[in-house]
């Protein structure tokens, strides 16, 4: 089965991080959580995320995805950190997966993966950047290639459901949509 990280920032979206978290485990795809510090990880409303390791420890392991939530300032921590940017450049040089919701896509075009790309983030995110050839597309979530993109907290559930399929097939996907009693 896939193995996908996701790291955690102080002051990440909690929404868009526990609903990836929780679906893809749902799916049976391994996932590690990774503060970029040890300890606790006090998301962007207060809510208190324990993660299952530290970055530089799970960065000892390969991943066929890394899912960033989005989040301020969570996006901002990510996007500062040079492991983050290492490990996206290292995800995309390998062809594997790179995912962002909400403020987090603002992380992958300053590690250069949106050049020539389509991509969606929240609404604003990119207003600042000037990211070569981006094409901006106000859709739930957008794929492109490897790279894979959602709009904010209330695109989650469709966001995680598009990584299941991705990663496990759709049969999975709607397995673990229809537990959800979406409709």
């Amino acid at each position: 089965m896939a193995n996908v990280l996701v790291p955690l920032a102080q002051g990440c979206e909690e929404l868009e991080a526990v609903t990836v978290i929780d679906l893809l485990r749902r799916a049976g795809i391994t996932v590690v959580t990774a503060g970029l510090d040890a300890g606790p990880v006090t998301a962007s409303r207060g809510v208190r995320l324990i993660p299952d390791t530290d970055l530089d420890s799970a960065l000892k392991q390969d991943y066929d995805m890394v899912v960033l939530p989005g989040g301020l300032p969570g996006a901002d921590h990510l996007d500062n950190d040079p492991r983050v940017r290492e490990l996206l450049t290292k995800m995309a040089n390998s062809e594997k997966f790179t995912a962002a919701i909400c403020a987090a896509p603002k992380v992958l075009a300053s590690a250069g993966l949106l050049a020539g790309k389509r991509a969606t983030s929240y609404p604003g995110i990119f207003d600042k950047l000037d990211v070569a050839g981006l094409s901006y597309l106000e859709q739930p979530v957008v794929t492109d290639d490897k790279v894979i993109t959602s709009r904010g907290p209330g695109t989650a559930m469709d966001f995680a459901l598009h990584l299941i399929e991705t990663l496990a097939g759709k049969a999975k996907r709607d397995e673990v949509e229809k537990a959800l009693v979406r409709s």
